[in-house]
């Protein structure tokens, strides 16, 4: 990871996912498809890499050789989902279990969202490690909007990896009763993510005229 003082929280990043919705060349998978010169999950794992994030594990599925290549360089465990049918919540326990057990939470990244930053990461971590008593998870807010990642502190890991079926943690957090926070983040890469082929033109687009 980078040379900032690490924290005691993992980044996860999902891509084991079939992104089933995207219709650009049938030989790329959607993550692997390029904005801005690299493939979307090297945007993603490049601001994890910048963060204060402790590591980064990366849950991949039958892509698993074209996303290890696509993230040479960087310092990642990859876990194999060997059934991604079965949904983002096997990815997540997967990812969850491969913790290292001296982290206390973990922040979940997904491979489509590529305009996270590096400091929206760190301050989902700052919230987390300031608040008495330490909170279940932290959700990101922009403009009273919820988004991704989030933070699940490892009191609700369990909980997490007993989910089932295409559905990561938010109805967990919806439905949990306290230890949920929520963080203003100024950060509208959190509500953005790439699902279709119109979707990643439109945001190359935005990226050049915003010099981004």
């Amino acid at each position: 990871m980078s040379g900032k003082q690490h924290s005691a929280v993992e980044a996860i990043i999902l891509a084991a996912g079939s992104g089933t919705r995207f219709d650009g060349p049938s030989d790329t998978p959607k993550i692997l498809a390029e904005l801005a010169g690299k493939p979307l999950i090297r945007h993603v794992a490049d601001e994890a890499e910048a963060s204060r994030a402790h590591s980064l594990i990366v849950v991949v599925g039958t892509a698993a050789k074209r996303i290890e290549a696509a993230l040479t360089g960087l310092a990642c465990t990859f876990v194999q989902n060997d059934d991604p049918a079965a949904g983002m919540s096997h990815s997540l326990a997967l990812g969850l279990a491969a913790v290292p057990q001296d982290c206390k939470g973990a922040v979940i990244l997904l491979a489509d969202m590529p305009r996270v930053k590096a400091k929206t990461i760190d301050r989902l971590i700052e919230t987390f490690e300031k608040a008495s008593p330490t909170p279940r998870a932290v959700v990101p807010h922009y403009k009273g909007r919820r988004g991704n990642p989030v933070l699940l502190g490892r009191a609700i890991f369990r909980e997490a990896m007993r989910l089932s079926g295409d559905q990561g943690a938010r109805r967990l957090l919806e439905e949990d009763g306290g230890g949920v926070l929520t963080c203003e983040i100024d950060d509208d890469g959190i509500e953005i993510d790439v699902d279709t082929s119109a979707a990643l033109t439109a945001l190359a687009r935005q990226m050049r005229d915003d010099g981004t």
